[in-house]
């Protein structure tokens, strides 16, 4: 396990746009979702502990949160070529295992993870109702063995800040596993 900080993508910026698929096929890009008050992009994968660690957490923060307007969009970058668990058969299981309430999706080519100069997962990317950067960065403080409950609590109060129009607290890059790119793929800064 080789934990990595996110790069923190300058606030401001306008969410990159793709077109991924679903481990079932079906296309899905951000502007699937131009009604929703906010958008969050989620960089995640199957065999990382730190995704494994806030999964349920974050699955359920997704739920509370759909309501409100939130959109999700959660984007596995890995190589499964080299890491099986990632394959989209597996992507498939763990949806339906942990009953996703939104899209897990296959950046084969890893161009999505590279245009959100994404580094670990999980790293999450929150855009406003203009599709501006407004927070990007940790679910929370909770890590594997590091005994802090999982709450989400950074997130949360990103998203409510956003959504009742108040200022967003400070932020705090996220740690996980490092992307696992393809053999000569990695970007520089990765």
């Amino acid at each position: 396990m080789v934990a990595r900080h996110s790069r923190m993508l300058p606030l401001g910026t306008i969410a990159p746009s793709f077109r991924l698929p679903d481990p079932g096929g079906r296309l899905w890009s951000p502007e699937d979702f131009s009604d929703a008050r906010a958008l969050l992009v989620a960089f995640l994968c199957n065999h990382c502990p730190y995704v494994q660690h806030i999964l349920d957490g974050f699955v359920a923060f997704a739920g509370e949160y759909r309501g409100r307007g939130l959109a999700v969009l959660a984007v596995n970058p890995n190589d499964s070529s080299a890491y099986p668990d990632d394959a989209p058969e597996q992507m498939a299981r763990v949806a339906t295992a942990k009953n996703f309430s939104f899209p897990y999706l296959i950046d084969a080519t890893q161009g999505t993870a590279k245009a959100y100069e994404a580094v670990c997962t999980p790293d999450f990317f929150l855009f406003d109702a203009e599709r501006r950067l407004v927070y990007r960065g940790r679910f929370d403080a909770s890590s594997p063995r590091n005994g802090i409950p999982i709450t989400g609590e950074e997130l949360r109060a990103a998203l409510d800040a956003l959504l009742a129009g108040r200022p967003l607290a400070p932020q705090h890059p996220s740690i996980g596993c490092s992307i696992k790119w393809k053999p000569g793929n990695a970007p520089e800064w990765a």
